[in-house]
């Protein structure tokens, strides 16, 4: 079992050290927009508009291009898959015509979402199929909470959202930061 141990520490400091000037790199990185984040969410939600109306037109142009060199489809499969990519293309225009409308459904998609989990939550909770009913309870008034919030003010509470992730990751990235191994670090000091 000892073996085996140093075996994967040897393993974990060596990958470490090899890929240490890329954890540095994704960690820095990962700061710099964690701050970027928290500091500015308003901008950050419209960048992420912004990429989501790109995305939606490059996936729309892909589905064209599909509809018109695929031989495996029907004809009435290629022309549907055609005039999908062309909706896709024109969604992806609307968002970046107007970011923060496609900011406000990305919410209102987000609250849908958790008023649904917090529901399920809740009726779980009632029926007893959980152990621990309380905590069913408490995470779906939350859920279904944090749901409506997203109704009445959808912006905020992505700017909201956003900060919070922010922090996380500089969290997260301070924390690879100070756990990479040392150049004086050995096997037999490293312990899992």
């Amino acid at each position: 079992m000892k073996n085996q141990m140093t075996s994967t520490s040897e393993v974990y400091v060596g990958v470490r050290r090899l890929h240490s000037g890329g954890l540095i790199a994704v960690a820095i990185v990962g700061v710099i927009l964690g701050v970027i984040g928290v500091f500015w969410p308003q901008a950050t939600l419209f960048t992420i508009a912004i990429l989501f109306g790109i995305y939606l037109i490059a996936s729309g142009i892909f589905r064209i291009m599909m509809a018109v060199v695929s031989t495996d489809l029907s004809a009435g499969m290629r022309w549907f898959t055609g005039l999908m990519g062309l909706l896709v293309i024109v969604a992806g225009i609307i968002c970046l015509s107007d970011p923060f409308t496609s900011i406000t459904v990305l919410a209102f998609v987000i609250g849908i979402g958790w008023i649904a989990g917090g529901v399920v939550d809740i009726v779980a909770g009632v029926r007893r199929s959980v152990s621990q009913r309380w905590l069913a309870f408490v995470s779906g008034t939350i859920s279904v909470i944090a749901g409506f919030a997203m109704f009445v003010l959808p912006v905020t509470a992505l700017a909201a959202f956003v900060v919070f992730a922010s922090i996380l990751l500089i969290v997260v990235s301070v924390a690879t930061l100070l756990m990479l191994p040392r150049a004086h670090t050995s096997v037999d000091s490293v312990t899992l």
